[in-house]
């Protein structure tokens, strides 16, 4: 289970990278709404990270992909909802040092906790009934 952890983490981390430059770009860039631009980051990931998980960490050999990816998607999205939920508590209600209210710095660093929180979760979900 512990190499399975690694795996999934090392497969997280590019999942992270992939997460924050569709979130940056949405954001920043075409000024999408920074909740949006977050679930769109998140979920694209979460695809990337469902063919990486699949062939890579789990060795996932079960023919019906269909509904492997349909629970692997589901777990993410329960991810994402408690990813926006730490991520809206800790930039609109919480007051963190060394960060003004609104500013960019403090939505990132928010959003890496988030995504710390919600890599256990998904592993927790995926090891034990996705790729069981």
């Amino acid at each position: 289970m512990v190499e399975k952890f690694i795996l999934f983490g090392v497969v997280g981390f590019s999942g992270v990278l992939v997460d924050f430059g569709i979130t940056w770009f949405l954001k920043e860039l075409l000024g999408v709404n920074k909740y949006i631009s977050n679930a769109v980051g998140f979920l694209i990931a979460a695809s990337s990270n469902y063919i990486l998980n699949r062939i890579w960490t789990f060795s996932s050999t079960n023919p019906n992909i269909v509904q492997e990816y349909t629970l692997f998607l589901l777990i993410s999205i329960v991810g994402l909802a408690i990813n926006s939920l730490i991520l809206y508590l800790l930039v609109e209600k919480t007051t963190l040092p060394k960060f003004e209210t609104g500013s960019k710095s403090k939505f990132y660093f928010s959003k890496l906790i988030a995504i710390g929180v919600v890599t256990v979760w998904n592993f927790m979900m995926n090891y034990f009934i996705t790729f069981s």
